[in-house]
């Protein structure tokens, strides 16, 4: 007999007072069966105001890592331990260090897409949607250090106007791969649609520079976090959009806005670290208490510092 693992799943979670967190760009059944679905930074947050014993991150390591970062006392498991994150890894803690060596006094700004290590040796963290308020937080004339995502970190120069700031030259394999051409053959295809593009994209940059020439590919043109964009789709008037980002969240925006269309600049905007979560994995995860996430109590406590000082700033 066939194993229902969304029964199974939910009696485990009741048995084990566990909470599924999912990401937004995860496969929609595992979206389903979740009881928090969202970003990272945002998941973490929900969680630790739980009173959940055990948290089942669905999402890639360095997610789980920050939940384990934020809830100190409560269990993280995450279903597949290979589930990493190309921007993650492209910067480690000691080449962050060697960098802070070349720029000494400089403030580091760690995107939240990162190890603990390297949120440890950092003095803010940051999600796309407030990159540049914790940016603006920091004072004009101290020099800046940004990783590890260089089309972030360029959309984030060139809104604040600093000069003093350096960009690590990292890239999500996902984001990197769209191209200025999709973005005007997407929006040549459904002419009526608003349009929502990630700011790790490769296409930001040129596409920042479209909308600065008046070029009617960015008409009605939004460059939004993934939670940014579940708040726009549901807020917005507009009946149909053109999404830039990893194709998971369409399943979110579709169940959120049934009367609306979704579509993606491109169907190949698939994270293959995001799709190695399955039920069957998150049912192993529950039933065989595997695989714990921990960070060591230094490297947490000296990586808590920046999450705090992020939530401050904004």
């Amino acid at each position: 007999m066939t194993l229902d693992y969304i029964h199974e799943i939910n009696r485990l979670k009741n048995e084990r007072n566990a909470v599924v967190l999912a990401h937004n760009y995860q496969v929609g059944e595992i979206q389903d069966i979740a009881d928090f679905v969202g970003d990272s930074l945002g998941l973490s947050q929900q969680a630790a105001k739980t009173d959940a014993d055990v948290i089942i991150f669905c999402g890639v390591h360095f997610m789980a890592e920050t939940a384990a970062i934020l809830s100190p006392t409560k269990r993280v498991l995450i279903p597949d331990l290979e589930a990493g994150c190309s921007l993650a890894a492209s910067i480690t803690a000691d080449q962050l260090r060697a960098w802070k060596a070349e720029h000494p006094g400089a403030a580091v700004v760690s995107y939240v897409n990162t190890t603990a290590e390297v949120k440890a040796e950092s003095d803010y963290c940051c999600t796309s949607a407030n990159a540049v308020q914790v940016v603006q937080s920091i004072p004009d004339d101290r020099e800046v250090l940004f990783l590890p995502d260089m089309f972030l970190g360029n959309h984030v120069k060139k809104l604040t106007g600093r000069t003093n700031i350096s960009i690590w030259a990292g890239e999500c394999h996902v984001h990197a791969a769209v191209q200025p051409l999709e973005i005007t053959r997407a929006r040549a295809k459904y002419p009526k649609a608003e349009f929502m593009v990630h700011p790790e994209c490769g296409c930001t940059t040129p596409a920042m520079y479209l909308a600065s020439v008046g070029d009617k590919s960015m008409d009605s043109a939004h460059i939004l976090s993934t939670g940014g964009m579940m708040r726009h789709a549901q807020e917005s008037d507009a009946k149909e959009f053109v999404v830039a980002t990893e194709t998971g969240i369409l399943h979110a925006l579709r169940k959120q806005n049934p009367e609306k269309q979704f579509h993606a600049v491109a169907e190949s905007m698939l994270c293959r670290y995001m799709k190695m979560i399955t039920l069957e994995k998150l049912y192993h995860a529950l039933e065989d208490d595997v695989y714990e996430v921990t960070v060591a109590e230094d490297i947490a406590d000296r990586a808590r510092l920046p999450i705090e000082r992020m939530l401050a700033a904004v």
